[in-house]
């Protein structure tokens, strides 16, 4: 990744040398804004000092700027006060001090061999004095026959040199862009667009389409019949039967009931796409993960399964033995729920029914003991003989009464009237002891009569919790219908008559996509780490 180079503000300086001979600056006399201070020249300098030959020598020799100001610095650390930049370089060279000594300045010094001839003009003395010294060769040698060019001229043709170098820098970088990006996105690109076109062994994908259904009773009103068809009331179930299909239980009925590992490791395979003959049960797993694909979309309900295999026939009967597995599994989820709900229902009415039984047969052994179908009947028939020889004593005793009240009574027809009273009240009674009396035959008979009413009264109860049993037992029945599941089949397995799978082009196309994200990461991660280390 590149970043977008700064622009920076330059200013040129020249000196006198060059303005009349329109000789170059040399690349030291390019200086920033920052670079730029104010220094004392030549141009500023004392006449008098400018008449001194050496100054003079050391002038023609076209130093920079920068140059006459480090050697004023470097005079000023040494104890020296010079009047200008010349007489700072011409009091450290008679020291002996080479005023340019520096790391960045020896750099640009020229060796000796490669140097052209300094066209300054020296005193034969000043010459020994500075055969010594290394002076850094800033100026080539010019002609002095060439025409002088403008300052503007010049100034154009700097520019122009600085913009062919930030040219030329920038041509180096993109074409360096360029390798990288050869290297690390189109070669792997292309590797991977040979193996999805001439590689890969073509996949059939078969498709398939069920949803679970819930058997609603008639009879069920209300929310839970609005709800149930709808297909909320079967997500739950859905949900499972999707995760049974991607688990290992199903990978592994599949494989003993159609041999899955034996398929995929066939060596007609490619080597990216096979699976090891001795491969475990956890690389078969993956490898049933990655082309049985199940889906469930909750707004409709629809379970959608795709199943790939190399062989169309093959990828069909996968998916066909995987929806009989989803029919079986919807089958023991719901079987459990209707089997509690019925198993106490039933174990109740169950119960009931041998209760009543059990009733029945007793009251049935009194009534043969008694004689009689009813107990309740002959304890009325008693009541009521009790009922009508009451009212007979009543009648008689009146009728006593009516005698008594004559001053003669007829004692015989009084006497006939007390013993006919005396009777029917012994009547009363002997009928009351065949109800009530403890002793002899009379008192079994009672108790038995008491016996075969509590019988009769127990077999009515016994009959009414079993009605209510069978009236449970039908209400759970009808819990249970409604909570049954069964599987629908929408889109049946077809075997494909064309490879689904790989999609050489669309796959490319991703490879490409990744392979220049991940470079496009890492070099802006460097770029960003470079400039971090860099400030």
């Amino acid at each position: 990744m590149t970043t977008k180079p700064k622009a920076k503000k330059y200013r040129i300086r020249r000196n006198k040398l060059n303005s009349l001979t329109g000789d170059t600056a040399p690349d030291d006399q390019v200086e920033t804004a920052d670079d730029a201070a104010p220094t004392a020249t030549e141009d500023t300098a004392d006449p008098v000092t400018l008449a001194n030959p050496k100054l003079e020598a050391i002038r023609q020799e076209g130093l920079t700027a920068r140059q006459l100001r480090m050697a004023r610095r470097v005079a000023q650390k040494n104890g020296l006060s010079p009047a200008s930049d010349l007489e700072a370089v011409m009091l450290l060279r008679d020291r002996g001090i080479d005023p340019f000594k520096r790391s960045s300045t020896l750099a640009l010094v020229k060796s000796n061999t490669a140097a052209p001839e300094s066209s300054v003009n020296l005193e034969p003395g000043e010459s020994d004095a500075l055969a010594d010294v290394h002076l850094p060769q800033t100026v080539p040698s010019f002609d002095r026959t060439a025409p002088a060019l403008s300052p503007a001229a010049e100034r154009a043709r700097e520019i122009q040199q600085i913009q062919r170098d930030i040219t030329r820098r920038r041509q180096r970088k993109l074409a360096m862009l360029f390798v990288r990006l050869f290297f690390f996105v189109a070669i792997p690109t292309a590797a991977a667009g040979y193996y999805f076109f001439a590689v890969a062994t073509p996949m059939y994908a078969t498709m398939s389409e069920f949803r679970i259904e819930q058997s609603d009773s008639p009879s069920s009103v209300g929310a839970s019949s609005l709800l149930g068809s709808t297909p909320m009331a079967t997500v739950q179930d859905s949900v499972s039967v999707q995760g049974y299909l991607q688990s290992r239980e199903a990978m592994l009925r599949l494989d003993e009931s159609l041999a899955f590992k034996d398929h995929f490791s066939d060596p007609s395979l490619d080597l990216l796409q096979r699976l090891s003959p001795d491969a475990s049960n956890e690389d078969a797993y993956k490898l049933y993960r990655r082309y049985v694909k199940i889906g469930y979309d909750p707004t409709e309900g629809i379970v959608r399964m795709e199943v790939s295999a190399a062989n169309p026939e093959i990828s069909a009967q996968y998916a066909r033995r995987l929806v009989e597995f989803a029919e079986e599994r919807v089958d023991q989820i719901t079987q459990r729920v209707r089997e509690d709900s019925m198993k106490g229902a039933r174990a109740s009415y169950e119960e009931a029914e041998l209760n009543r039984e059990e009733a029945l047969t007793r009251m049935t052994q009194l009534q043969e003991e008694l004689g009689v179908i009813d107990a309740a009947a002959a304890t009325s028939e008693l009541q009521a003989r009790i009922t009508s020889l009451q009212q007979l004593s009543l009648e008689k005793e009146l009728e006593l009464a009516s005698l008594l009240d004559n001053r003669r009574p007829n004692e015989a027809r009084v006497d006939a009237l007390r013993g006919e009273v005396r009777r029917i009240e012994a009547k009363i009674a002997e009928v009351r002891g065949l109800m009530t009396s403890t002793g002899g035959d009379n008192a079994n008979q009672a108790r038995k009569n008491a016996e075969l009413r509590a019988a009769e009264e127990d077999y009515q109860t016994r009959t009414l919790l079993l009605q209510q049993s069978l009236q449970q037992m039908e209400m759970a029945r009808i819990e249970a219908e409604r909570q049954v599941r069964y599987l629908s089949v929408s889109v049946s397995p077809i075997p494909p008559d064309e490879p689904t799978y790989p999609r050489a082009f669309e796959n490319t196309l991703l490879a490409f996509l990744i392979f220049l994200g991940i470079y496009l990461m890492i070099s802006l991660t460097a770029s960003i780490l470079r400039e971090q280390v860099s400030s």
